[in-house]
């Protein structure tokens, strides 16, 4: 597959409808040198995921049973808001520990919501289950073509707004955004995996030379919580560089996104920067870094009613 041909053609099929979302340059304590971030917990429904789903329904044809996904909580909203904007009935299905924040955020789209027990893949059960006996689409959060080249829109939006970074810092979960940076980017530039000490799906299929199942918890489960890393994703990730931070270092970095920035995010939309706090990432002399803010949608929400 040509991806950045791909990724390209979503870059057009979804312009109007995803945000171009802001960058800026800005000092981190303690580290040496600017970076950049690219603040796409800006975007529609408070993270990149809009940029999936957007490219998934307009580049098919969608039934009408509508569209039927699976979600932590954010692919879930940014699944519900583009069937709405475009008009198609849509089921979401999430677990309990996607939160109130992200229940209540699907609830106003007007999408059929379902809670279900456990964690995503769970969810993801339910949502196949739902595929198969209505004849709905499946928007996958992660592991599919369309739902990586929208995510790779983001990745080359930030290029032509300037990025000049050596290396670029993505959270992971599944692997649909860093598949899209890796497509995009294509060795140019060096992209590091960043996951939590307890949900590191990339991580382990990278130690282990295949995706295997790994067992999810931690704060930002919620949103990087896959039990094992999508396919395309490891097949654009092998040999690359991958770190771990712990809770507190996302919970850190949170911190310090509000009060040096007023930046409010999710644990997952602080998780790539906690990786340069935290030293698990550590930049040499001279090396130019930027970071993804990929998700905002906190928990509680402060105006939650």
């Amino acid at each position: 597959m040509n991806w950045k041909t791909e990724i390209s053609a979503a870059a057009e099929r979804i312009d109007g409808y995803a945000q171009v979302t802001p960058v800026m340059e800005c000092r981190v304590p303690g580290l040496d040198g600017p970076i950049e971030m690219k603040l796409e917990h800006m975007q529609h429904t408070g993270s990149f995921k809009a940029r999936g789903a957007f490219n998934t329904l307009l580049s098919h044809e969608v039934p009408e049973a509508g569209v039927v996904a699976a979600s932590g909580g954010n692919h879930g909203a940014a699944a519900a808001y583009a069937a709405q904007t475009l008009g198609h009935p849509a089921k979401i299905f999430v677990p309990e520990l996607a939160g109130p924040s992200k229940i209540a955020l699907i609830k106003q789209t007007g999408a059929d919501l379902t809670v279900v027990q456990g964690e995503y893949a769970n969810a993801l059960n339910a949502a196949q289950e739902h595929e198969a006996a209505s004849g709905a689409m499946q928007i996958h959060a992660y592991d599919a073509p369309a739902t990586v080249a929208g995510q790779g829109t983001c990745f080359r939006e930030w290029e032509a707004q300037g990025l000049q970074a050596d290396t670029v810092l993505v959270a992971v979960g599944g692997g649909g955004l860093i598949a899209g940076g890796l497509a995009w980017f294509d060795g140019a530039r060096k992209v590091v995996a960043v996951e939590p000490e307890t949900s590191c799906a990339l991580n382990a299929a990278l130690q282990a030379g295949e995706p295997v199942d790994v067992s999810v918890s931690g704060i930002a489960a919620n949103a990087l919580g896959a039990r094992r890393i999508g396919s395309i994703c490891f097949g654009l990730a092998r040999g690359m560089t991958s770190v771990l931070v712990s809770d507190d270092a996302i919970a850190d970095a949170q911190r310090l996104l509000w009060r040096s920035h007023r930046i409010l995010v999710e644990p997952a939309g602080a998780t790539a920067l906690a990786a340069l706090t935290s030293g698990a990432y550590k930049a040499q002399p001279g090396e130019r870094v930027a970071v993804l803010v990929c998700g905002g949608n906190v928990s509680p929400d402060p105006f939650l009613e």
